[in-house]
């Protein structure tokens, strides 16, 4: 039986990079569900099978209070700043000042973010273009998807120009077809803290510990932070 791993879109890439070496030491599969934050901790509430979770480290928490999941398990993975992307070849904009932001942004075709409503990064760069005074001239712009994965994979194969995306440094890392153009400017960067711990209704709970251990754990803090996970 594989174990069963509902996790942030942040965290596919990681996930994915340590499935071989967890199987190949347990004989067990891994088969992950990559959501927005909001839809994954939606679909563990609602009774998803579910042996690790991986959210916010502020939604763990909630859920570690309220007995969902093991607190004893819960470990940090860092942090993941929300960043802007580009396509492979397309020249990489400035987007050191809130002028540069805006401008890039309003001269943009199509702009490619995760979910508006319940992704992180998603939910954030809509308060930015807000603050912007640019939301209702971008807002036809805005192409959004159920997560930051998807979101890159649309970017990547975009044929309008020119066009961007927002979404967080790692789905923006594992997705081929697109370059880190880097972090949002000083004034509106959002790094997000991300935790993972053994669900209270784990199906495997010794082999969702040793996941956990094995992600947060000393032996791929190298992944992590090659990943875009920051200390």
């Amino acid at each position: 039986m594989d174990l069963n791993i509902l996790s942030a879109g942040a965290s596919k890439g990681l996930v994915e990079s340590l499935q071989a070496q967890f199987s190949a030491g347990t004989s067990v599969g891994i088969h992950g569900t990559f959501r927005a934050v909001g839809a994954i901790k939606e679909m563990a509430l609602a009774g998803e099978a579910c042996d690790v979770i991986i959210l916010t480290a502020a939604m763990i928490d909630e859920l570690a209070r309220f007995g969902r999941v093991l607190p004893e398990t819960v470990a940090p993975l860092g942090r993941v700043r929300t960043a802007i992307a580009v396509r492979n070849g397309d020249a990489l904009p400035d987007i050191s000042s809130r002028d540069a932001l805006r401008k890039l942004v309003l001269a943009a075709a199509t702009v490619h973010v995760p979910d508006t409503e319940r992704a992180t990064a998603g939910i954030h760069f809509v308060k930015v273009l807000h603050t912007l005074g640019i939301y209702e001239t971008v807002e036809p712009r805005l192409r959004s998807y159920p997560n930051g994965a998807m979101a890159m994979r649309e970017l990547a194969q975009s044929t309008e120009s020119p066009t961007i995306g927002c979404t967080q440094v790692t789905e923006i890392k594992y997705t081929p077809g697109v370059s880190l153009v880097g972090p949002l400017p000083a004034e509106f960067e959002l790094a997000t803290n991300y935790s993972v711990g053994v669900f209270f209704k784990a199906h495997q709970p010794e082999l969702a510990r040793r996941f956990v251990e094995l992600l947060s754990g000393e032996t791929a803090r190298e992944l992590r932070l090659n990943g875009g996970f920051e200390d």
